[in-house]
Protein backbone atom coordinates (compact mmCIF):
# COMPACT_ATOMS: atom_id res chain seq x y z
CA UNK A 1 0.00 0.00 0.00
CA UNK A 2 3.18 2.24 0.90
CA UNK A 3 4.46 1.79 -2.56
CA UNK A 4 1.01 2.30 -4.34
CA UNK A 5 1.07 5.86 -2.83
CA UNK A 6 4.56 6.65 -3.45
CA UNK A 7 3.77 5.80 -7.68
CA UNK A 8 0.30 7.61 -7.01
CA UNK A 9 2.56 11.02 -5.66
CA UNK A 10 4.93 10.83 -7.92
CA UNK A 11 2.08 10.47 -11.43
CA UNK A 12 0.52 13.72 -9.25
CA UNK A 13 3.42 15.31 -9.32
CA UNK A 14 4.33 14.64 -13.20
CA UNK A 15 0.56 15.67 -13.77
CA UNK A 16 1.52 19.32 -12.13
CA UNK A 17 4.49 19.54 -14.35
CA UNK A 18 2.66 18.65 -17.63
CA UNK A 19 0.54 21.58 -16.82
CA UNK A 20 3.00 23.59 -16.39
CA UNK A 21 4.93 22.73 -19.53
CA UNK A 22 1.75 23.16 -21.39
CA UNK A 23 0.69 26.33 -19.94
CA UNK A 24 4.17 27.34 -21.12
CA UNK A 25 3.61 26.30 -24.50
CA UNK A 26 0.35 27.96 -25.09
CA UNK A 27 2.10 31.25 -24.31
CA UNK A 28 4.86 30.56 -26.60
CA UNK A 29 2.15 30.51 -29.04
CA UNK A 30 0.97 33.65 -28.14
CA UNK A 31 4.11 35.06 -29.38
CA UNK A 32 4.17 32.98 -32.67
CA UNK A 33 0.80 34.72 -33.32
CA UNK A 34 2.42 38.06 -32.84
CA UNK A 35 5.13 37.21 -34.89
CA UNK A 36 2.66 36.58 -37.25
CA UNK A 37 0.60 39.58 -36.83
CA UNK A 38 3.80 41.31 -38.33
CA UNK A 39 4.56 39.44 -40.87
CA UNK A 40 1.39 38.55 -41.90
CA UNK A 41 1.82 35.14 -42.21
CA UNK A 42 -1.56 32.64 -42.14
CA UNK A 43 -1.86 31.01 -38.29
CA UNK A 44 -1.97 27.52 -39.50
CA UNK A 45 1.15 26.16 -41.31
CA UNK A 46 0.20 22.37 -42.07
CA UNK A 47 3.61 21.88 -44.03
CA UNK A 48 5.51 22.43 -40.57
CA UNK A 49 2.40 20.65 -38.10
CA UNK A 50 2.78 17.82 -40.28
CA UNK A 51 6.55 17.64 -39.88
CA UNK A 52 6.43 18.43 -36.02
CA UNK A 53 3.71 15.42 -35.68
CA UNK A 54 6.14 12.98 -37.49
CA UNK A 55 9.24 13.56 -35.97
CA UNK A 56 7.28 12.95 -32.18
CA UNK A 57 5.76 10.07 -33.54
CA UNK A 58 9.15 9.15 -34.57
CA UNK A 59 10.86 10.27 -31.28
CA UNK A 60 7.79 8.75 -29.23
CA UNK A 61 8.30 4.97 -30.51
CA UNK A 62 11.44 4.17 -28.80
CA UNK A 63 9.74 5.68 -25.52
CA UNK A 64 7.14 3.16 -25.87
CA UNK A 65 4.57 5.90 -27.01
CA UNK A 66 2.13 4.63 -29.43
CA UNK A 67 1.51 6.72 -32.87
CA UNK A 68 -1.82 7.15 -32.58
CA UNK A 69 -1.56 8.33 -28.83
CA UNK A 70 0.79 10.79 -29.51
CA UNK A 71 -1.15 12.19 -32.21
CA UNK A 72 -4.25 12.63 -30.52
CA UNK A 73 -2.75 14.36 -27.36
CA UNK A 74 -0.96 16.64 -29.94
CA UNK A 75 -3.99 17.01 -31.90
CA UNK A 76 -5.44 18.32 -29.30
CA UNK A 77 -2.59 20.80 -28.37
CA UNK A 78 -2.65 21.76 -32.15
CA UNK A 79 -6.17 22.79 -32.02
CA UNK A 80 -5.82 24.84 -28.63
CA UNK A 81 -2.66 26.54 -29.95
CA UNK A 82 -4.72 27.43 -33.46
CA UNK A 83 -7.80 29.09 -31.80
CA UNK A 84 -5.91 30.80 -28.77
CA UNK A 85 -3.97 32.45 -31.74
CA UNK A 86 -6.70 33.46 -33.99
CA UNK A 87 -8.18 34.31 -30.30
CA UNK A 88 -5.70 36.53 -29.73
CA UNK A 89 -5.35 38.38 -33.29
CA UNK A 90 -9.44 39.08 -33.12
CA UNK A 91 -8.86 40.65 -29.74
CA UNK A 92 -6.06 43.16 -31.64
CA UNK A 93 -8.53 43.86 -34.39
CA UNK A 94 -11.52 43.88 -32.39
CA UNK A 95 -10.74 45.83 -29.19
CA UNK A 96 -14.12 45.35 -28.02
CA UNK A 97 -13.73 41.95 -27.48
CA UNK A 98 -11.04 42.38 -25.18
CA UNK A 99 -13.19 43.33 -22.45
CA UNK A 100 -13.36 40.98 -19.64
CA UNK A 101 -17.28 40.66 -18.60
CA UNK A 102 -19.79 40.03 -21.26
CA UNK A 103 -23.26 38.64 -21.67
CA UNK A 104 -24.85 35.96 -23.82
CA UNK A 105 -27.90 34.37 -24.26
CA UNK A 106 -29.20 31.32 -25.23
CA UNK A 107 -31.90 28.54 -25.20
CA UNK A 108 -33.13 27.22 -22.02
CA UNK A 109 -31.86 27.54 -18.42
CA UNK A 110 -27.96 26.41 -17.20
CA UNK A 111 -27.47 22.70 -18.72
CA UNK A 112 -28.91 23.15 -21.97
CA UNK A 113 -26.23 22.07 -25.38
CA UNK A 114 -26.53 25.89 -25.61
CA UNK A 115 -25.50 26.88 -22.57
CA UNK A 116 -22.62 24.36 -22.52
CA UNK A 117 -21.55 25.37 -26.47
CA UNK A 118 -21.70 29.46 -25.14
CA UNK A 119 -19.37 28.58 -22.22
CA UNK A 120 -16.85 26.92 -24.04
CA UNK A 121 -17.31 29.74 -26.61
CA UNK A 122 -16.79 32.32 -24.89
CA UNK A 123 -14.13 31.35 -22.30
CA UNK A 124 -11.37 31.60 -24.48
CA UNK A 125 -12.03 35.98 -24.57
CA UNK A 126 -13.99 36.98 -21.26
CA UNK A 127 -13.09 36.16 -18.52
CA UNK A 128 -16.85 36.81 -16.74
CA UNK A 129 -20.00 35.98 -18.25
CA UNK A 130 -23.32 36.59 -17.37
CA UNK A 131 -26.18 34.20 -18.97
CA UNK A 132 -29.27 34.86 -19.97
CA UNK A 133 -31.89 32.35 -20.61
CA UNK A 134 -34.48 32.46 -23.17
CA UNK A 135 -37.22 29.88 -24.22
CA UNK A 136 -37.22 30.49 -27.73
CA UNK A 137 -34.99 30.85 -30.71
CA UNK A 138 -36.47 34.33 -31.52
CA UNK A 139 -35.72 35.44 -27.85
CA UNK A 140 -32.37 34.52 -27.82
CA UNK A 141 -32.28 37.21 -30.66
CA UNK A 142 -34.50 39.64 -29.53
CA UNK A 143 -32.53 39.72 -26.02
CA UNK A 144 -29.43 40.42 -28.21
CA UNK A 145 -31.17 43.14 -30.47
CA UNK A 146 -32.29 44.91 -27.43
CA UNK A 147 -28.82 44.99 -25.35
CA UNK A 148 -29.62 42.76 -22.41
CA UNK A 149 -27.28 40.38 -23.77
CA UNK A 150 -23.92 41.05 -25.85
CA UNK A 151 -24.07 38.12 -27.73
CA UNK A 152 -26.47 35.14 -28.38
CA UNK A 153 -25.76 31.56 -29.22
CA UNK A 154 -27.95 29.66 -32.02
CA UNK A 155 -27.32 25.86 -32.97
CA UNK A 156 -27.75 26.18 -36.63
CA UNK A 157 -27.26 21.87 -37.43
CA UNK A 158 -26.50 18.85 -36.38
CA UNK A 159 -24.86 16.11 -37.94
CA UNK A 160 -27.54 13.43 -37.19
CA UNK A 161 -30.86 15.49 -38.25
CA UNK A 162 -29.50 18.02 -40.26
CA UNK A 163 -30.36 21.67 -40.05
CA UNK A 164 -32.47 23.57 -37.79
CA UNK A 165 -34.82 25.10 -39.98
CA UNK A 166 -35.86 27.60 -37.02
CA UNK A 167 -32.78 29.19 -36.84
CA UNK A 168 -32.47 29.98 -40.29
CA UNK A 169 -36.15 31.52 -40.22
CA UNK A 170 -35.61 34.00 -37.12
CA UNK A 171 -32.69 34.65 -38.90
CA UNK A 172 -34.60 36.17 -42.30
CA UNK A 173 -35.75 38.92 -39.80
CA UNK A 174 -32.77 40.42 -37.77
CA UNK A 175 -30.07 43.55 -38.08
CA UNK A 176 -27.47 40.92 -35.80
CA UNK A 177 -24.83 40.20 -37.19
CA UNK A 178 -22.59 36.61 -37.32
CA UNK A 179 -19.33 37.04 -35.12
CA UNK A 180 -18.91 33.50 -34.72
CA UNK A 181 -19.05 29.91 -34.49
CA UNK A 182 -18.25 26.50 -32.96
CA UNK A 183 -18.78 23.20 -33.07
CA UNK A 184 -19.86 21.09 -30.20
CA UNK A 185 -20.14 17.45 -29.11
CA UNK A 186 -23.43 16.02 -28.45
CA UNK A 187 -23.44 13.15 -26.43
CA UNK A 188 -27.15 11.89 -25.34
CA UNK A 189 -27.79 10.79 -21.93
CA UNK A 190 -30.85 9.12 -20.23
CA UNK A 191 -30.66 10.77 -16.87
CA UNK A 192 -32.77 10.24 -13.94
CA UNK A 193 -33.55 12.02 -10.88
CA UNK A 194 -33.45 8.79 -8.71
CA UNK A 195 -32.32 5.60 -8.65
CA UNK A 196 -33.57 3.31 -11.99
CA UNK A 197 -33.37 1.04 -15.07
CA UNK A 198 -34.25 1.52 -18.30
CA UNK A 199 -37.04 -0.68 -18.69
CA UNK A 200 -38.76 0.92 -15.44
CA UNK A 201 -39.05 4.62 -17.60
CA UNK A 202 -42.50 5.16 -18.90
CA UNK A 203 -41.82 9.03 -20.08
CA UNK A 204 -38.91 10.52 -21.70
CA UNK A 205 -38.68 14.54 -21.50
CA UNK A 206 -36.65 16.15 -24.47
CA UNK A 207 -36.23 18.68 -26.67
CA UNK A 208 -37.82 17.65 -30.16
CA UNK A 209 -34.46 17.75 -32.14
CA UNK A 210 -32.95 15.14 -29.27
CA UNK A 211 -35.79 12.89 -29.87
CA UNK A 212 -35.33 12.91 -33.33
CA UNK A 213 -31.36 12.82 -32.96
CA UNK A 214 -32.01 9.44 -30.78
CA UNK A 215 -35.08 7.87 -33.00
CA UNK A 216 -33.30 5.06 -33.25
CA UNK A 217 -32.57 4.15 -29.84
CA UNK A 218 -35.69 5.25 -28.49
CA UNK A 219 -37.46 3.33 -31.62
CA UNK A 220 -36.92 -0.04 -29.76
CA UNK A 221 -38.18 0.30 -26.13
CA UNK A 222 -42.01 -0.44 -25.82
CA UNK A 223 -44.80 1.31 -24.49
CA UNK A 224 -42.70 4.47 -23.69
CA UNK A 225 -44.25 8.21 -23.81
CA UNK A 226 -41.96 11.48 -25.38
CA UNK A 227 -42.56 14.79 -23.89
CA UNK A 228 -41.47 17.96 -25.37
CA UNK A 229 -39.57 20.33 -23.58
CA UNK A 230 -38.46 23.49 -24.99
CA UNK A 231 -34.80 22.81 -24.09
CA UNK A 232 -32.58 20.02 -22.86
CA UNK A 233 -32.16 21.88 -19.13
CA UNK A 234 -36.21 21.96 -19.26
CA UNK A 235 -35.98 18.17 -19.52
CA UNK A 236 -33.73 17.92 -16.41
CA UNK A 237 -35.62 20.19 -14.34
CA UNK A 238 -38.55 18.38 -15.20
CA UNK A 239 -37.07 14.91 -14.10
CA UNK A 240 -35.64 16.39 -11.04
CA UNK A 241 -39.28 18.14 -10.10
CA UNK A 242 -41.23 14.66 -10.36
CA UNK A 243 -38.21 12.53 -8.59
CA UNK A 244 -39.63 9.25 -10.02
CA UNK A 245 -38.21 6.21 -11.30
CA UNK A 246 -40.44 6.19 -14.31
CA UNK A 247 -39.49 9.52 -15.75
CA UNK A 248 -36.19 10.59 -17.44
CA UNK A 249 -35.05 13.32 -19.30
CA UNK A 250 -32.00 13.36 -22.62
CA UNK A 251 -29.37 15.39 -22.43
CA UNK A 252 -25.63 16.13 -21.62
CA UNK A 253 -23.99 13.94 -18.45
CA UNK A 254 -22.64 17.59 -17.97
CA UNK A 255 -25.95 19.42 -17.33
CA UNK A 256 -27.47 16.29 -16.09
CA UNK A 257 -24.69 16.76 -12.92
CA UNK A 258 -25.73 20.93 -12.37
CA UNK A 259 -29.24 19.12 -11.96
CA UNK A 260 -28.38 16.07 -9.40
CA UNK A 261 -29.10 13.56 -12.00
CA UNK A 262 -28.06 10.34 -12.80
CA UNK A 263 -26.75 8.73 -15.98
CA UNK A 264 -28.66 5.55 -16.92
CA UNK A 265 -27.70 5.16 -20.49
CA UNK A 266 -25.64 6.50 -22.95
CA UNK A 267 -24.59 6.49 -26.57
CA UNK A 268 -28.38 7.52 -27.76
CA UNK A 269 -27.49 9.25 -30.96
CA UNK A 270 -28.17 7.96 -34.40
CA UNK A 271 -24.80 8.21 -35.43
CA UNK A 272 -22.28 7.72 -33.41
CA UNK A 273 -20.53 11.04 -34.02
CA UNK A 274 -22.94 13.84 -33.46
CA UNK A 275 -22.33 17.03 -33.29
CA UNK A 276 -23.52 20.26 -33.28
CA UNK A 277 -22.57 23.26 -34.57
CA UNK A 278 -23.11 27.01 -33.30
CA UNK A 279 -23.45 30.70 -34.57
CA UNK A 280 -22.55 33.18 -32.49
CA UNK A 281 -24.25 36.73 -33.21
CA UNK A 282 -24.09 40.17 -32.20
CA UNK A 283 -25.27 43.76 -32.48
CA UNK A 284 -22.49 44.74 -34.85
CA UNK A 285 -20.44 42.70 -37.45
CA UNK A 286 -16.36 42.07 -36.68
CA UNK A 287 -13.44 42.32 -38.93
CA UNK A 288 -11.48 38.76 -39.10
CA UNK A 289 -7.53 39.13 -39.33
CA UNK A 290 -6.16 38.38 -42.89
CA UNK A 291 -4.46 35.51 -41.09
CA UNK A 292 -7.16 33.89 -40.08
CA UNK A 293 -9.22 31.23 -42.19
CA UNK A 294 -12.57 33.03 -42.26
CA UNK A 295 -16.28 32.07 -43.18
CA UNK A 296 -18.99 34.58 -44.75
CA UNK A 297 -22.36 33.86 -44.62
CA UNK A 298 -25.06 35.30 -46.92
CA UNK A 299 -28.97 35.48 -47.52
CA UNK A 300 -29.84 35.64 -51.23
CA UNK A 301 -32.92 35.46 -53.22
CA UNK A 302 -32.83 34.62 -56.83
CA UNK A 303 -35.13 35.23 -59.78
CA UNK A 304 -37.60 32.75 -60.79
CA UNK A 305 -36.24 31.60 -63.96
CA UNK A 306 -34.65 28.27 -64.64
CA UNK A 307 -30.96 28.64 -64.02
CA UNK A 308 -30.70 31.96 -61.65
CA UNK A 309 -29.43 29.81 -58.56
CA UNK A 310 -26.59 28.16 -60.61
CA UNK A 311 -25.94 31.24 -62.46
CA UNK A 312 -25.11 32.87 -58.61
CA UNK A 313 -22.88 30.09 -57.71
CA UNK A 314 -21.00 29.93 -61.08
CA UNK A 315 -19.85 33.58 -59.38
CA UNK A 316 -18.40 32.22 -56.72
CA UNK A 317 -16.73 29.55 -58.64
CA UNK A 318 -14.81 32.53 -61.01
CA UNK A 319 -13.96 33.86 -58.01
CA UNK A 320 -11.95 30.80 -56.38
CA UNK A 321 -14.61 30.71 -53.34
CA UNK A 322 -15.58 27.61 -52.12
CA UNK A 323 -19.15 27.35 -50.92
CA UNK A 324 -19.16 24.92 -47.77
CA UNK A 325 -23.18 25.30 -47.11
CA UNK A 326 -26.31 25.75 -49.30
CA UNK A 327 -29.59 26.38 -47.07
CA UNK A 328 -32.88 27.17 -48.83
CA UNK A 329 -36.33 28.57 -46.91
CA UNK A 330 -39.42 29.53 -47.80
CA UNK A 331 -39.60 33.25 -47.69
CA UNK A 332 -42.66 33.51 -44.98
CA UNK A 333 -45.58 35.42 -46.69
CA UNK A 334 -44.52 34.83 -50.26
CA UNK A 335 -45.75 31.59 -51.27
CA UNK A 336 -42.99 28.80 -53.69
CA UNK A 337 -40.69 31.26 -53.05
CA UNK A 338 -37.38 30.44 -51.98
CA UNK A 339 -34.48 32.52 -49.72
CA UNK A 340 -30.94 30.76 -49.84
CA UNK A 341 -28.39 30.29 -46.96
CA UNK A 342 -25.03 30.11 -48.12
CA UNK A 343 -21.82 29.64 -46.33
CA UNK A 344 -18.45 30.40 -47.84
CA UNK A 345 -14.88 30.21 -47.13
CA UNK A 346 -13.69 33.32 -48.05
CA UNK A 347 -13.11 36.92 -45.78
CA UNK A 348 -15.50 39.42 -46.97
CA UNK A 349 -12.42 41.96 -46.91
CA UNK A 350 -10.64 39.98 -49.72
CA UNK A 351 -10.80 41.10 -53.09
CA UNK A 352 -12.44 37.92 -54.53
CA UNK A 353 -15.07 38.31 -52.08
CA UNK A 354 -16.29 42.16 -52.62
CA UNK A 355 -15.97 41.26 -56.33
CA UNK A 356 -18.30 38.43 -56.12
CA UNK A 357 -20.74 41.05 -54.20
CA UNK A 358 -20.83 43.46 -56.47
CA UNK A 359 -21.60 40.62 -59.65
CA UNK A 360 -23.91 39.00 -57.61
CA UNK A 361 -26.20 42.44 -56.51
CA UNK A 362 -26.44 42.83 -60.32
CA UNK A 363 -28.04 39.17 -60.57
CA UNK A 364 -30.04 38.62 -57.72
CA UNK A 365 -32.99 40.21 -56.23
CA UNK A 366 -31.88 40.62 -52.76
CA UNK A 367 -28.67 39.68 -51.34
CA UNK A 368 -27.52 40.74 -47.77
CA UNK A 369 -24.14 39.18 -45.82
CA UNK A 370 -25.15 38.19 -42.39
CA UNK A 371 -21.54 38.40 -40.92
CA UNK A 372 -17.95 37.40 -41.68
CA UNK A 373 -16.47 35.36 -38.79
CA UNK A 374 -13.05 33.02 -37.67
CA UNK A 375 -13.68 29.75 -38.72
CA UNK A 376 -13.04 27.62 -35.72
CA UNK A 377 -13.51 24.07 -38.16
CA UNK A 378 -9.35 23.16 -37.33
CA UNK A 379 -8.94 20.12 -38.99
CA UNK A 380 -6.29 17.43 -37.90
CA UNK A 381 -2.95 17.58 -39.43
CA UNK A 382 -2.66 14.41 -41.89
CA UNK A 383 0.09 12.10 -41.06
CA UNK A 384 1.19 9.45 -43.50
CA UNK A 385 -0.70 5.88 -42.60
CA UNK A 386 2.34 4.14 -42.30
CA UNK A 387 3.53 5.83 -39.55
CA UNK A 388 0.23 4.82 -37.94
CA UNK A 389 0.47 1.12 -38.49
CA UNK A 390 -2.47 1.23 -40.59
Amino acid sequence: MVMLEHIREEITQLDEELLGLLARRKTLSIEVAKAKQVNSRPIRDQQREQELLVALIQKGRPLGLDAHYVTRIYHTIIEDSVLSQQAYLQGLLNPSQQEPMTSVAYLGPRGSYSSLAARKYLARYKDQVIEVNCHNFREVLDAVESGRAAYGVLPIENTSSGSINEVYDVMQHTSLSIVGELTYPIEHCILSAVPTELAQIKTFYAHPQVFQQCSHYLGKLEGVRHEICDSSSSAMMKARELASPDVAAIGSAAGGELYGLQVVATHLANQKENYSRFIVVARKPIEVAPQIPAKTTLIMSTSQQAGSLVEALLVLRNHHINMTKLESRPVQGNPWEEMFYLDVSANLQSSDMQDALVELTKITRYIKVLGCYPSEDVKPTDIPPVLLGS
